[in-house]
């Protein structure tokens, strides 16, 4: 404001300077007339002056309004992206509870077909045994014909090679089955061969949700029953037997869980059952395996797993279990880091009744970035994703026989779950995987199919 009446005045000298010779300067008509003028324009400027005034009241106004409507905006943007996230979540949710009574609606027929299920395995494997026994029986009564034959056909000969290589093939050259002077011996229940390969995980099955991050469940993986075990926390000592799958998803007192306190604390998640025995990584060691009678409530024996085994995180994304125990068709695995191969898993090979090591490989599995893992058949999957979160997928396979490699299989994506896997076993008697996610017990049902054979 003092600029613009400064610069009026020097308006006015300037004007007067240019328009008033001295011989003019004192006629009073055109004195009163520039007078005049000068008002004129002191009034325009006064009125420039006040709608300066008016324009800069006006943006100061627009700027405040603005800045009010910029803070709604944001206010607003979070409470929209709240509620997105709020409404992902629910959906989320929603989705695990359709899940899990679908479930539920299967649950009652499934569970009701159990025994009748396993009824009917056990007469089949009793038939397939005594079909077996009879053949056996006929091949060596023709071994002994053409033995005490002074000089057997050669047919005959042909006749009772094929037989025994038939055989041989239908028994995987297992030795349930010996020979003594051409007679052949059943030493225990034949196994049936373990040629399948993992082509797909095909759903999921939310059994049970509680609010632990860390846990594993799993049923015995070696026996008939039925019963379901829980496993809180990757420290404790505290285990849960239930009856069955609808006493352990309902939660129901009757018949009431039964509580077993262990004689010592498991480290981590890789809990096993075989053959009513808890196999565990004792809590406060480096590498050592117990084996827990859970009838008698006793240590039955324990070991000390070779290798450099518990030096190191086994998986990235589990970070309290430094030896991952494992069951499949073949019977007890460890899994863990090997100090001295770059991050790469180990898996070794554990006889369940002496806890005695038959053999270690070394594998191309790295830890960095895997969560979990499971053996089907003796092929060793391994579960990877990008910080914990998913996708999670199996990208590294590793088969000791070397039957099958990556390139055999097809990619291998679990269902989308918000977190990492405490655990993921495989159960080889229902052919399905117990897995444990974000306080989520889930089963995850399999696509497999017959590996092709060796050349």
């Amino acid at each position: 404001m003092m600029a613009l009446q400064q610069a009026s005045a020097f308006l006015v000298l300037f004007l007067v300077a240019l328009l008033l010779p001295p011989q003019c300067a004192q006629d009073p008509a055109m004195v009163h007339y520039i007078y005049q003028r000068f008002q004129v324009l002191e009034q325009g400027l006064e009125k420039c002056t006040q709608a300066t005034r008016a324009y800069i009241h006006d943006f100061q106004e627009f700027s405040k309004n603005l800045s009010v409507m910029l803070g709604r905006c944001q206010t607003s943007t979070s409470e929209y992206r709240s509620a997105v996230a709020n409404l992902a979540l629910r959906v989320e949710r929603a989705q695990r509870e359709i899940d899990y009574l679908e479930y539920l609606r299967e649950a009652d027929i499934c569970l009701e077909s159990e025994d009748k299920t396993l009824a009917e395995k056990l007469i089949q494997e009793a038939e397939e045994e005594k079909k077996i026994r009879t053949l056996l029986n006929a091949i060596s009564t023709a071994v002994n014909c053409t033995s005490e034959a002074d000089d057997p056909p050669s047919d005959e000969r042909q006749k009772v090679s094929s037989s025994l290589n038939a055989m041989s093939q239908c028994l995987c050259h297992s030795p349930h089955f010996i020979s003594a002077h051409g007679h052949f011996i059943i030493t225990h229940h034949p196994k049936k061969c373990c040629d399948n390969m993992l082509m797909g995980i095909k759903s999921l099955k939310i059994v049970k949700k509680t609010m632990d991050t860390h846990g594993s469940w799993m049923k015995d993986a070696a026996s008939s029953s039925q019963k379901v075990y829980f496993l809180i926390g990757s420290r404790n000592k505290t285990l849960w037997e239930f009856a069955n799958m609808r006493a352990f998803m309902e939660d129901s007192t009757k018949p009431a869980p039964r509580k077993l306190i262990l004689t010592h604390s498991w480290q981590g998640t890789g809990q096993v059952i075989h053959k009513g025995f808890l196999f565990f990584h004792n809590q406060g060691t480096l590498n050592e395996i117990i084996k827990y009678n859970l009838q008698k409530r006793t240590v039955e024996d324990r070991m000390l797993l070779p290798g450099g085994a518990g030096r190191a995180l086994v998986y990235q994304h589990s970070p309290s279990t430094y030896i991952d125990l494992a069951v499949d068709e073949h019977g007890l695995w460890a899994i863990h880091a090997g100090p001295g191969i770059s991050g790469h898993l180990v898996l070794t090979k554990i006889e369940p009744g002496t806890l005695g090591v038959e053999h270690s490989w070394d594998t191309p599995c790295r830890s960095q970035d895997a969560e979990a893992a499971f053996l089907l058949c003796g092929v060793l999957y391994v579960v990877y994703s990008s910080g914990g979160h998913g996708p999670h997928r199996v990208t590294c396979v590793y088969d000791p026989l070397g039957t099958i490699g990556e390139e055999d299989l097809p990619k291998l994506f679990f269902p989308r779950r918000p977190r990492s896997h405490s655990v993921i076993h495989y159960n080889p008697r229902d052919k399905q995987l117990y897995a444990w996610n974000d306080g989520n017990q889930i089963i995850y049902k399999l696509q497999t199919k017959r590996k092709q054979p060796l050349e």
